[in-house]
């Protein structure tokens, strides 16, 4: 049987061509704040070790170098206060969305299976359910639908979590992420099959309130969140954007060594292998945390002259803690989602409706940060001289 790509949704990006058409035509240029691919240059600590490694004939190691899988277990240790991670259970991956689009189909799901993934999310959750032809669906409420007084809750066998969220930049406590935790484990107690967490985490860098500006973002692998087991654990994490590295798809999975030595065996066959050079790559940018804060810094400074500006367009912002981006609404709830596409490409600036991310996010829009600084002061601009 093949892919269920007939089960699949259009891209929806597609569907803002003629709004960036629009926006193009604009006497000052568009702004594109839609998509969030990261501007800022690749740091030389990266690039100086891509190039070293650049002399490559062989073919590299699909679980990734020893080297690499020990600088994430470290960064994690250091940056995520998740210690003692066994590297075995370490993989990297051609960037995250890769990891995503096919998590359900490497670990064997399809007819009768369940992904649950939050309701208001990157849709890649959704395609990656369909492609192994399970069912995906959307909630918030992960541990009502593993409770057993839940109609089909024996069916899930996948539990996406997103924090900091993609888009609105929500942040799940150490207790919300230990209640899933704990759901899917009894669970998985109750049918005798494994039910895995996994938890895509990669703005984690990027807070901007507190508490997790001083605490800091919990990981789903977090001792006070696992109980010091990481057993149907997975966190995602991408480099592309705290260290601008959209381009060399840059990314791991860790956590259960038992579940990673599943997809490992499965990617060995399938030839899903970071090359080499970029291995080192990643290698060299967890090992230097400079680069990471410094970008912070950029997309702080970014925010900071963004966001006052919505309020000149009739918007206002909506949560937004963390991550790469503002979560924001029209002060008018009259207006939806492409009404203020529309109304914001007259401008010149191009944002993503909040529609990309499910039916709960219709009434949203989303704007990056990910434009130069020149381009953000221009775009705030124009929000902060419009009228709604």
């Amino acid at each position: 049987m093949g892919l269920r790509t007939g089960s699949l949704p259009d891209f929806p990006w597609d569907s803002l061509v003629p709004f960036a058409e629009k926006a193009r035509a604009h006497d000052g240029g568009i702004v594109d704040l839609s998509v969030g691919t990261p501007v800022d240059p690749t740091p030389a600590v990266v690039r100086d070790a891509l190039s070293a490694a650049a002399d490559s004939p062989g073919y590299p190691t699909t679980h990734g170098t020893r080297e690499l899988r020990e600088a994430v277990v470290a960064w994690f240790a250091r940056r995520r206060g998740v210690p003692g991670l066994d590297p075995a259970g370490v993989l990297p991956t051609v960037g995250s969305k890769e990891l995503v689009a096919w998590l359900p189909s490497l670990l064997g799901l399809g007819e009768g299976d369940v992904v649950v993934h939050p309701a208001t999310a990157y849709p890649t959750y959704d395609v990656g359910a369909r492609l192994a032809g399970a069912t995906p669906v959307p909630s918030d409420d992960p541990v009502r639908l593993l409770d057993p007084a839940t109609p089909g809750a024996d069916d899930v066998r996948l539990v996406w979590l997103n924090s900091p969220g993609n888009p609105h930049g929500a942040v799940l406590s150490v207790e919300e992420l230990r209640a899933v935790v704990l759901a899917a484990r009894a669970a998985a107690e109750r049918t005798g099959r494994p039910v895995v967490v996994a938890s895509d985490e990669c703005y984690a860098e990027m807070p901007w309130e507190e508490p997790w500006l001083s605490g800091g973002v919990p990981s789903v692998l977090d001792p006070r969140v696992s109980g010091g087991d990481v057993t149907g654990l997975l966190a995602v994490y991408s480099l592309s954007k705290q260290s601008n590295l959209a381009g060399y798809r840059a990314a791991f999975v860790a956590g259960d060594v038992a579940v990673v030595a599943g997809l490992l065996e499965t990617r060995k066959h399938a030839g899903m292998i970071v090359p080499g050079p970029v291995q080192a790559a990643t290698t060299a940018a967890l090992s230097d945390d400079a680069h990471v804060d410094e970008q912070r810094e950029r997309y702080r400074r970014r925010r900071e002259v963004l966001a006052p500006a919505l309020g000149g367009a009739g918007l206002e912002l909506d949560g937004s803690p963390a991550g790469l981006y503002l979560w924001a609404r029209p002060v008018d709830r009259a207006q939806g989602c492409w009404d203020v596409v529309a109304r914001l490409a007259d401008l010149g600036v191009l944002v993503a409706p909040g529609e990309f991310y499910g039916a709960a996010a219709a009434g949203h829009v989303r704007i990056a940060l990910t434009a130069p600084d020149e381009r953000i002061a221009e775009a705030a601009r124009r929000l902060g001289a419009s009228s709604p």
